[in-house]
């Protein structure tokens, strides 16, 4: 733990520690996953490349972003987060249009490699790029976007059930100006 996510004392919150949230550690296999199929499947010249790939970066770095803002700005982390959670939608979008244009089907919910990714998320207390590796990095361009698809919807719905918990304690402890008031109006408390 860093100095800032230690401090329990003063307005200022403990903040950060986005590399310990569920969202971002999803957001970095994806945008790794993004960086291996765009350079596979896509000329180098391709603008969807970038734009793959500045999705993927954008819904990670805004994760990190809105955990550092946070200390000041509970509004602020809010925004980045969403701004996380649109970047990913709009990924998961190319994803789809990669296999729509090739005429590959797009996985339904309950198909079983989607339950399957869905297990192996589940199976260990931190997945990470290599949990997915065999899937991501398989022969067929099928298997491969509709599993980068399942990651996306699974960070998606961390990233919503992280702004619902925002949002309550948002309502609940207020943001910097309402923490900075009850400091001071603490602290003139104890003066005699």
């Amino acid at each position: 733990m860093n100095d800032q996510e230690k401090n329990t004392e003063g307005f200022i919150p403990a903040h950060g520690g986005y590399r310990h949230l569920f969202s971002y550690q999803k957001a970095e296999i994806v945008y790794d996953g993004t960086v291996y199929f765009t350079n596979r499947f896509f000329n180098k010249y391709d603008r969807t490349v970038g734009q793959m790939v500045q999705a993927a970066r954008s819904g990670k770095q805004n994760i990190a972003e809105g955990s550092m803002a946070s200390a000041t700005s509970k509004e602020m982390e809010i925004k980045l987060t969403n701004v996380a959670r649109a970047s990913l939608e709009e990924l998961q979008i190319d994803y789809e249009d990669f296999l729509r244009t090739r005429k590959l089907p797009i996985w339904e919910k309950n198909h079983r490699l989607v339950a399957r990714v869905r297990e192996l998320n589940k199976s260990t207390p931190t997945p990470s790029y290599e949990t997915f590796q065999k899937a991501i990095e398989h022969e067929d361009p099928e298997i491969c976007a509709n599993v980068m698809i399942t990651l996306i919807k699974i960070c998606t719905y961390l990233l919503n059930q992280q702004i619902k918990k925002l949002e309550i304690a948002f309502v609940k402890e207020g943001g910097l100006r309402e923490r900075m008031t009850r400091a001071r109006i603490e602290e003139r408390k104890k003066k005699p």
